[in-house]
């Protein structure tokens, strides 16, 4: 073995070792970054010991919520200009910062207090919003690391990423019984909250050291563009295989309409039509379905336990328990199957000089498909609610199908925005479309809400399908336009995405 060959194969080796390094990084900070998703557990010691109010512990909990969807576009722009290190040594201080004095504040709280304090609860709404800011930083960090260091492979690196994410507060849920319950008292949220500060904080800090873009041993666009019979000169003209060749599999090259947008500034990305269209297909199939998971349990109080057919009628909580269920099961396998079977049926296109990509394997259909997949279940699922539910058992096609479409939406998007506008700016990119659910969320829940009030007298949960038939109709309307611009985007980026 030469020389060189024994230095190419030790850079192998040494790259394989921080890949696999960074696959434990990606791994951890995902079932780590979920956190703030476990304050339902927290919610009884917090009234038990704070005596805090239900407006006051919603407040408390959106302050969670609200620290992510906003600073995405800033996020993913950190993301891309240092690396996904940087973000998750931010998560490591906003977790460790942000858990750790909600922990000292409920430490600090004296256990005789007959009313809430008002600077506690103004206090634990801060720490908590830091701890979901921590939460947005943590997610880019595993979400990007994955897919910067597997881009021929984008479909797994984000679907395996995202589905750990997503399991994120089961996992923090069963050490939380484990390890921070016990018998007679309960929850221990103050040695809990310590624990997630610690553990988030060193497993961040871990992750800052190992979730850096591994380059390849080689330059791939000069390996592409270089023909071993003669130079390829690559235009218009260039043909898509340069003869029959009895060797590797032969790369296609060629030029494609491609967006008007490259890696270029936030001004060209908004004024790029084709984004303003993804955006609306996000805004419905995100928003709405976001809306069916935070109101499935209204869903199903509003209707009979039991039809004619019905031989044995589950109780209400056992309806609601199983609807979570479908959904949970839906949204997770979506996630581990689509992003697979996309990377299988239409790989990567790597971009070249001249506006060209290449593909190493052959493309069967646009990745644009698996969104529209996504928008046409919801619209049947939503028309079926219109025409064919009447009792708490045709619920199941509602909860699986806005399960699939959630799950498959969000693992397809980072591939579909690395094709149409590139890698060097995929995570602000990213980041801007998430703006897209965090308005349609509580657009469609706000319908949904307004128009179940509308027909409940006294406060007490609407009864009757008149709850929901309005928003259910409206919702399959625009389903059915969203179709139509996924159509029109799949024709627009043949070939590219």
């Amino acid at each position: 073995m030469t020389l060189s060959a024994q230095s190419q194969s030790r850079r192998t080796h040494l790259r394989r070792a921080r890949l696999a390094l960074a696959c434990v990084s990606i791994a951890a900070n995902a079932l780590f970054g979920g956190g703030v998703f476990t304050f339902s557990l927290m919610s009884p010691a917090l009234v038990a010991h704070l005596k805090l109010t239900q407006p006051q512990l919603t407040t408390i909990a959106l302050a969670g919520m609200m620290g992510q969807y906003p600073f995405a576009a800033m996020i993913g722009k950190v993301v891309d200009k240092y690396g996904p290190w940087a973000c998750s040594i931010v998560a490591s201080c906003l977790f460790f910062t942000g858990f750790g004095l909600f922990a000292k504040e409920i430490a600090n709280t004296p256990d005789d207090i007959t009313v809430p304090s008002a600077s506690s609860f103004h206090h634990l709404t801060v720490y908590f919003f830091i701890a979901g800011l921590g939460t947005a930083f943590s997610y880019f960090s595993s979400l990007f690391a994955a897919c910067k260091n597997f881009p021929d492979f984008i479909g797994v690196a984000s679907g395996t990423s995202i589905t750990l994410f997503g399991l994120s507060p089961m996992f923090i849920s069963i050490l939380a019984s484990r390890f921070f319950s016990h018998p007679d008292e309960g929850l221990d949220v103050t040695h809990l909250l310590q624990f997630l500060a610690l553990s988030c904080g060193a497993v961040h800090l871990f992750g800052a050291f190992t979730l850096h873009i591994i380059p390849l041993p080689e330059d791939l666009p000069s390996v592409v563009l270089e023909d071993p019979e003669g130079p390829v000169h690559v235009d218009e003209q260039t043909a898509l295989l340069h003869g029959k060749r009895n060797r590797t599999p032969e790369i296609e090259v060629r030029v494609v309409a491609a967006s008007t947008v490259k890696d270029g500034s936030v001004i060209d990305l908004v004024k790029d039509h084709h984004f303003w269209a993804l955006a609306f297909v996000l805004f419905v199939i995100l928003g709405s379905s976001e809306m069916v998971i935070s109101n499935i349990g209204t869903i199903v109080l509003s209707l009979p336990s039991y039809t004619s057919s019905t031989i044995v009628a589950p109780s209400t909580d056992m309806a609601t328990a199983t609807q979570v269920r479908l959904l949970s099961v839906a949204n997770t396998l979506s996630r581990l199957v689509v992003g697979p079977l996309a990377d299988l049926v239409s790989p990567i296109a790597a971009h070249l000089p001249a506006g060209a990509q290449s593909n190493s394997r052959k493309r069967h259909i646009s990745r644009v498909a698996f969104l529209f997949f996504s928008i046409l279940v919801l619209a049947l699922t939503y028309l079926w609610m219109v025409v064919g539910v009447r009792s708490q058992v045709d619920l199941w096609a509602l909860s699986i199908g806005a399960g699939v479409a959630y799950g498959s939406a969000f693992t397809i998007l980072p591939s579909l925005v690395s094709s149409a506008w590139g890698i060097e700016n995929v995570g602000r990119n990213f980041g801007f479309l998430t703006y897209a659910p965090f308005l349609g969320a509580p657009a469609f829940s706000y319908f949904y809400a307004f128009n179940a009030a509308s027909h409940s007298s006294g406060g007490a949960v609407c009864k009757g399908t008149e709850c929901w038939i309005m928003t259910f109709s409206w919702n399959t309307a625009i389903a059915f336009a969203a179709c139509g611009v996924a159509m029109y985007l799949w024709r627009s980026w043949r070939g590219q995405v």
